[in-house]
């Protein structure tokens, strides 16, 4: 299974790569982990609807690009579906058992996801109506991700 997470921004505070690295390593035994990195528009104060708009545009245009065709695509929205983290692992578990080898996680810069990204998404996800830092967000993802495949496996590392 390859599971891909694509960000919007630049990650930079070390506690957070270094804990995302910490995932990295431990899912590599479960799956293939990539993860992509994609340049957010610089966004000037004051911008106008419009502009963002274009914003959000630009940036889905390099989302896009980096979904494959037969990727079972997770796009991350506050308006999306919560999960306790049992029925998120049964329903990666389930996403493989329909066909899908390749699971893609979206997470969109600060001004959000073009729709095009979240249309094209077979599930939008929600972590709760709490607004977290985008780059927080990758960490607290690939934990959970790591924890739906020590639930699948019945580790104790979920209790």
């Amino acid at each position: 299974m390859k599971v891909k997470i694509i960000s919007v921004g630049k990650l930079k505070e070390k506690y957070l790569k270094d804990g995302i690295a910490e995932y990295q390593k431990r899912l590599s035994r479960f799956c293939q982990l990539e993860m992509i990195e994609l340049p957010d528009e610089r966004t000037p104060d004051n911008t106008s609807i419009l502009e963002k708009e274009k914003i959000i545009a630009t940036e889905g245009d390099r989302i896009e690009k980096k979904i494959g065709q037969r990727d079972f695509v997770i796009v991350l929205a506050i308006e999306g579906k919560a999960f306790s983290s049992e029925k998120f692992s049964q329903y990666l578990s389930d996403a493989t058992v329909r066909g899908y080898s390749d699971i893609t996680f979206i997470i969109g810069g600060s001004l959000g996801l073009d729709p095009r990204i979240k249309n094209r998404a077979n599930l939008l996800m929600s972590f709760g109506l709490l607004t977290l830092p985008h780059q927080l967000m990758r960490l607290v993802l690939i934990e959970q991700v790591y924890r739906a495949f020590m639930i699948r496996e019945g580790s104790p590392y979920h209790k």
